[in-house]
């Protein structure tokens, strides 16, 4: 049995990690997803863009999400059930990404854990936040 799927959570309890996007990060997003707007991957188009470049595919942030959740908090042996994201601001190539996780509910008897989850950049602006609902 793994630590996830036998301690009990506390709200407040909060994880998170780290990722400077990289132009790879972005290329290989975009070859295993299938999803090739050129507003990710052409710089000529990207410019006549709202946002005036190249920008990192809204799910790849979303992805540091489930690192943590998977990894950190609740952990290994978790299994996501859902999740709820609003995208509030692009992640530009070269942005470090934080992704954090905050305990918002758990109920131990259904080892169901509700998350406030965030990703901020390196100016700590908001780029993404949601709630998850996990299986624990």
């Amino acid at each position: 049995m793994s630590e996830a799927t036998s301690r009990i959570f506390t709200v407040g309890e909060h994880a998170s990690v780290s990722k400077t996007i990289t132009e790879a990060d972005v290329v290989l997003f975009a070859g295993v997803t299938g999803d090739f707007n050129p507003v990710h991957l052409d710089a000529e188009f990207a410019k006549g863009t709202r946002f005036g470049a190249r920008i990192a595919h809204g799910m790849l942030s979303a992805g540091l999400i489930s690192a943590v959740l998977g990894m950190k908090l609740p952990g290994p042996g978790a299994i996501y059930l859902g999740q709820e994201i609003k995208f509030l601001k692009p992640v530009f190539i070269g942005d470090t990404i934080t992704a954090q996780v905050e305990v918002l509910e758990f109920d131990a008897e259904k080892r169901r854990l509700t998350a406030k989850t965030e990703c901020r950049n390196q100016r700590n602006e908001v780029v993404l936040t949601g709630t998850a609902k996990l299986l624990v």
